[in-house]
């Protein structure tokens, strides 16, 4: 059931804001991560601050983890030895508030108005609500929040206190540790979802506390990673706390005072969070952190100052704005600010899969960034896009090692992580899925294109390639066709798994050996070069002469089709069947086939895409939430603008309709930066990595234009799509060229500079769909039968 989409009183549309206009019970999980904070580094979810009032509150540092040994029912060689999952940081973000011996909840006392909204251009929470007091007063509490950006560690929180007539009120302001608060475990029902530690997590080192300062550390048991706080109060009546305590896991701040009517009390509250890996110094515990976190602190007002700054300046090039369709364009807008809440201050780190929205997938980092998030951030954050590759080069030594416990060559990346290290227990659907280390080098490889970084190839590219090309050169091999095959692997597809010849596989192995055999580096020896070469040149592609059609792998088209009477309940598949029950069908969790011809688009034809998106569109169960982007994009790429409208408008309200009833655990970040693709390479058709940035606009007749800008090569490239023509232009800025840029409009080349250009549209006529024969022509049991 569609949550925001479906109730515009309780969530009216405005452009620049989220806003919820009445307090349902029900929905505070999904609430939280729609609401919440975020830099990249430091995440806060937007769960209310009162007790009991929220579902699933919490605090997140990217890349802040604890480990342990993963155990195999059955053991074998190779399996991921180590766990690791995000924990819950020390949450600052607690208030209570007494009137007249009343404690003030959303949950238990009558409330008479409310609202809340998150606002995209200041990245500042604002809650308001007022309150009728079994006293007889009428109090009203307003709550902002903002987390820092260039101190990045930092996170602002405002309470005010106001009422109608003089009242007596006690107030506190609580830090706790919910990672070591009882919880149910999750992921026993749905693998998707966050597990829990058996045993104590968070270690004190360091408990301090007084005249309302709070300055606290701890060290997870296993990672030996520790995380500390200084928390400063400030208020706006005169005097000192009632109380200052301080305690494992949960230390209070306390106000006991009469607030008067017409004089509004105001708590600012100053958090700084340091993280760090184990003490070098075993007499430290965990004194010298908390001194860093406290040099840190900096005031309430300078974070608020610090967010408008940011998003100032982010608007002006990552905004995406569509004529005359108030409501996607708000629901593209918190996209975008999610995205840059993902990603914004993330350092050397990864981008995990839920950004710090949510604990979901472990804080994972997996191919989602560079398939998904990295043509955002390379076109609309370049020093952001190399940050991610340069964290993946320094996994490139546990890489290596993982390749040899493989018995492959170069370096082998792992499914998923958080420190470099393979934390999938299921190989199947984990290790399995080689293509990670063509999607990393495919990443680099339009980072160096895009952003005319002239050091990074030297740096860190060539590395990327030439280490990802030996693995995939002695992973697969020369058949006794001539043909050069990659076996036992899994693609993009989750519901197929371990086969040979995946397509999707193959095409981006031939991309990354193509990539790897062009470099000029002396590493590479010329038999080395040789094999590459090869290699690529006689990859094996699957392809059915029947139904005319690149087949997904080997044996695809010989599966039994899936039973699409199956109710609608059992879906997602993978909560509901065994995985081998699904391994038998012919059915798809993602567009794996389709993805690689929007990503190698140059390798295929239009009709080899058009029949390929039509027999497997119907087959996609959008069980991920990975594929409807995808199987947007290139429904606008063949002709499909309704179908690829649908699709758009599906993966756009993923999270904020709830519709995978999973968005408790966090945003779907990777979906995210799909929506960001659907817009600038479906609806306007961008095509890269060729020889010059490609344009094959498909605007939806519904809209009246759409407009974004792209950072390409060292100029700003204003692009203004409305129906019948495309504007391009180089926007003068500082730190931008303005040397002229070739590209091309369809058959047009152009030559952009500082003036606009203006190329004329033709409207694109839709194709009729494909008509394939029976996929089984011979019948078995028919023919028996006779």
């Amino acid at each position: 059931m569609a949550l925001i989409s479906s109730d515009r009183l309780r969530f009216p549309c405005e452009p620049w804001k989220l806003v919820e206009n009445i307090h349902v019970p029900g929905d505070e999980g999904t609430l939280e991560t729609l609401f919440a904070l975020g830099n990249g580094h430091l995440g806060i979810r937007g769960a209310h601050s009162t007790r009991g009032d929220g579902e699933l509150p919490g605090t997140f540092i990217n890349g802040f983890h604890e480990i342990w040994d993963i155990k195999h029912a059955e053991n074998a060689y190779g399996f991921a030895r180590t766990g690791q999952r995000i924990v819950y940081v020390p949450d600052a973000n607690n208030f209570s508030v007494s009137i007249d011996g009343e404690a003030l909840s959303l949950a238990e006392s009558t409330v008479l108005d409310y609202h809340r909204s998150i606002d995209f251009a200041t990245g500042v929470y604002e809650e308001t609500t007022t309150w009728a007091c079994r006293s007889g007063a009428t109090v009203t509490t307003v709550e902002r929040r903002a987390v820092g950006f260039d101190s990045r560690g930092c996170l602002g929180l405002e309470l005010s206190v106001s009422a109608d007539r003089d009242v007596s009120a006690d107030i506190s302001s609580g830090v706790v540790n919910r990672q070591d608060q009882p919880v149910e475990d999750h992921s026993v029902h749905d693998p998707r979802r966050s597990g829990r530690h058996a045993g104590r997590v968070l270690l004190p080192l360091h408990l301090q506390g007084a005249d309302g300062s709070l300055r606290l550390a701890w060290e997870t048991s296993e990672s030996r990673q520790r995380v500390a706080m200084a928390v400063d109060h400030w208020i706006s009546y005169e005097g000192q706390p009632f109380e200052t305590a301080v305690a494992e896991d949960e230390s209070s701040v306390r106000y006991v005072l009469a607030i008067n009517a017409g004089q509004p009390f105001r708590l600012e509250k100053t958090v700084s969070y340091m993280v760090a890996g184990s003490a070098g110094d075993a007499e430290d515990r965990g004194e010298v952190l908390v001194a860093e976190a406290e040099a840190n602190l900096v005031p309430f007002n300078e974070i608020l100052a610090q967010s408008l700054a940011h998003y100032n300046t982010y608007w002006t090039t990552a905004d995406v704005s569509i004529g005359g369709q108030p409501e996607l364009q708000q629901a593209v807008r918190w996209a975008m600010f999610q995205l840059a809440q993902a990603t914004a201050r993330a350092g050397v780190a990864g981008i995990p899969a839920k950004g710090v929205s949510g604990s979901g997938y472990e804080g994972h980092y997996f191919w989602d960034q560079e398939v998904y998030l990295l043509p955002y951030l390379t076109y609309t954050n370049p020093d952001g896009a190399r940050k991610v590759l340069e964290s993946r080069h320094a996994m490139l030594p546990d890489a290596r090692v993982r390749a040899k416990e493989l018995s492959v060559d170069g370096a082998l990346f792992p499914w998923r992580t958080i420190n470099g290290l393979e934390a999938s227990a299921y190989y199947a659907a984990g290790t399995a899925q080689f293509h990670i280390a063509a999607a990393i080098a495919f990443a680099a490889t339009r980072y160096r294109w895009a952003s005319a970084d002239a050091g990074f190839e030297s740096e860190v590219g060539a590395d990327l390639l030439i280490e990802t090309a030996r693995m995939w050169a002695s992973l697969g091999f020369f058949g006794k066709d001539g043909m050069f095959h990659i076996h036992g692997v899994t693609g993009p597809d989750e519901y197929t798994a371990v086969v040979n010849d995946n397509l999707y596989t193959n095409v981006m192995a031939r991309f990354n050996l193509r990539a790897a055999a062009s470099l000029e580096n002396e590493g590479i020896a010329d038999t080395e070069r040789m094999v590459w070469r090869q290699a690529a040149e006689r990859m094996s592609l699957p392809y059915d002469p029947h139904l005319e059609v690149f087949s997904q792998d080997n044996d695809f088209m010989t599966l039994e089709p899936w039973d699409w009477n199956t109710p609608r309940s059992k879906y997602p598949l993978l909560l509901n069947f065994h995985p081998l029950v699904i391994y038998r069908h012919q059915v798809l969790k993602q567009a794996d086939t389709v993805l690689a011809m929007f990503l190698q688009w140059q390798d295929f034809s239009a009709e080899e895409k058009q029949r390929a998106f039509d027999f497997y569109d119907p087959i996609t169960t959008g069980d991920s939430t990975l594929s409807a982007c995808v199987q947007g994009i290139m429904a606008a790429e063949i002709g499909y603008g309704e179908l690829a409208l649908k699709h758009f408008t599906e993966a756009l309200f993923i999270d904020l309709d709830n519709s995978h009833g999973n968005t408790i655990d966090g945003v779907h970040i990777a979906s995210t930066g799909g929506i960001w693709s659907s817009l600038v390479c479906g609806f306007a058709g961008m095509r890269d990595q060729g020889d010059v940035l490609r344009f094959d606009p498909r605007l939806p007749s519904e809209w009246e234009d759409l407009a974004f800008r792209l950072k390409v090569q060292g100029r700003l490239l204003s692009v203004e799509l409305s129906q019948g023509s495309m504007a391009l232009g180089l926007v003068e800025a500082a730190g931008y060229s303005n040397e002229p840029l070739r590209v091309q409009v369809r058959d047009h080349g152009v030559t952009v500079g500082p003036g606009t250009v203006t190329v004329p549209l033709e409207a694109v006529p839709v194709p009729p769909t494909s008509v394939f024969p029976s996929s089984f022509p011979t019948a078995g049991l028919p023919i028996v039968g006779s």
